[in-house]
């Protein structure tokens, strides 16, 4: 059974920092894409930042120069570092790794989701 686990939410005041780690544990042969998506009250998902196992990287715009995603593939980890945070980014923040099985099939696994506030 795969699993994914969040941490490192909270709240913070506009300009301040946080950093949001996805740990993947189970039965994995790979994994593909991760990254990270966010859902605020009353607005519809959205795609934050993905990094496929290559290293190719993509963000929503509004978050471009302040976010950074990165991965550790030998702990099967990313992570999400949010600078200057603004109201704005107060959302539900859900970390998907797209998972390979021996058998060669590939799903997307969520995470149970991690709630960022920026308030003062």
């Amino acid at each position: 059974q795969v699993q994914l686990v969040e941490s490192g939410g909270g709240l913070v005041q506009p300009g301040g920092s946080l950093r949001l780690s996805c740990v993947v544990s189970g039965s994995i042969f790979g994994i593909n894409a991760m990254g990270w998506y966010r859902q605020a009250p009353g607005k519809e998902r959205e795609l934050v930042a993905g990094i496929t196992s290559g290293g190719n990287i993509n963000y929503v715009d509004s978050v471009k120069g302040r976010f950074t995603i990165s991965r550790d593939n030998a702990k099967n980890t990313v992570y999400l570092q949010m600078n200057s945070l603004k109201p704005e980014d107060t959302a539900v923040y859900y970390c998907y790794a797209d998972i390979i099985l021996r058998s060669g099939a590939e799903f997307r696994h969520w995470g149970q989701g991690t709630q960022v506030t920026v308030s003062s």
